[in-house]
């Protein structure tokens, strides 16, 4: 680190922002729950526009009902996904991307289109 990471200006910058390498940092609960598989997937699912929640568990094969209303719910928290709840029986609930997590998707679905392409590569080297 140089003197000049150290000094005043560079550190309120650093606060604000977040530093993810910092392991009380709050980025690092946001980071863990975006790139979690179904924090990943149920992003890149929503990109398209509002799900419900069953077909949200139909469009994301494999995650069970509590784990997707868990991620949904960490989603939520971090402000990358708006739940509108109607009641009506039975109860009918909608999932949206905000903004940021439009922005997130976007990102988490060129990592996965990444290794989407280079997946016989990446299998190859494993196999090696």
């Amino acid at each position: 680190m140089t003197m000049s990471d150290r000094s005043p200006a560079r550190l309120a910058d650093r606060l604000r922002q977040g530093d993810v390498f910092a392991p009380r940092c709050p980025s690092r609960a946001i980071l863990k729950h975006v790139t979690s598989t179904w924090g990943t997937l149920a992003l890149i699912a929503l990109m398209p526009g509002t799900l419900r929640f069953s077909d949200l568990r139909r469009t994301v094969a494999g995650v069970s009902e509590r784990m997707l209303s868990q991620t949904l719910k960490q989603l939520e928290g971090d402000g990358l996904v708006r739940r509108q709840s109607f009641a009506t029986v039975p109860p009918k609930v909608e999932y949206t991307l905000t903004d940021q997590g439009r922005q997130a998707a976007a990102l988490v679905e060129a990592l996965t289109d990444w290794i989407e392409d280079s997946l016989p590569l990446l299998t190859r080297n494993a196999a090696d």
